[in-house]
């Protein structure tokens, strides 16, 4: 297992074929102002990769957008709805298809209200992930070795969660509803950039 670094694109062929998990790291949580800084990337063949955009990055990136353009490699997220917007906001791709194990954890995990990825890799996998660089400056000239292994964690164990939940979604009779929200999400996330994000359009609510 390695964590492979690199700028502004993917190396040529450094994954294997199949799913790929994928998670990003920006300035901030809101999408347009604060900057996409790190794409984070895995086969699930034990190695992760991290890609580092600079300031004022073009995020040309051709190899990385081919990977999460491609319709035939699912796209692993834990809470897609961000990830989806942020790349499709600054590398101009729309990376679906998607599974989400955040939504898949709602899903089928009802007996809980503690849907994170710690704790969802905690109870799934029984392994235990760090949170401790998640609010920390990733727009930053170097990342801390304890930046990077933390960006890896986040798509490390998406391959093996997935595994489970497709499993249990299929127990619980739910893996078609499963489907029709993941297809959704792309577009949930072009709401989001186009100023839907605190809005509820499916209320009853006219607010």
């Amino acid at each position: 297992m390695a964590v492979h670094f690199h700028e502004e694109d993917l190396p040529e062929g450094v994954l294997a074929p199949g799913p790929v998990a994928v998670d990003t790291e920006t300035m901030g949580l809101v999408t347009p102002r604060d900057r996409l800084c790190l794409v984070q990337i895995a086969d699930g063949r034990g190695d992760e990769h991290l890609v580092r955009f600079a300031p004022g990055s073009t995020y040309a990136a051709p190899r990385l957008r081919a990977v999460l353009a491609d319709p035939a490699r699912l796209k692993l997220y834990h809470f897609a709805r961000f990830d989806l917007a942020a790349i499709r906001h600054y590398l101009q791709t729309v990376a679906a298809p998607v599974f989400c194990t955040k939504i898949a954890s709602k899903l089928v995990r009802t007996y809980t209200d503690r849907h994170g990825l710690k704790d969802l890799v905690r109870e799934l996998l029984g392994r235990e992930l760090s949170k401790q660089q998640q609010s920390s400056d990733w727009g930053g000239a170097e990342l801390s070795e304890a930046q990077r292994e933390y960006a890896a964690s986040d798509v490390r164990y998406l391959h093996a969660c997935h595994a489970i939940l497709v499993e249990r979604l299929a127990r619980e009779g739910r893996s078609a509803l499963a489907a029709a929200c993941f297809d959704f999400l792309p577009h949930r996330a072009a709401l989001d950039l186009a100023g839907w994000a605190e809005h509820d359009i499916f209320s009853h609510e006219s607010a």
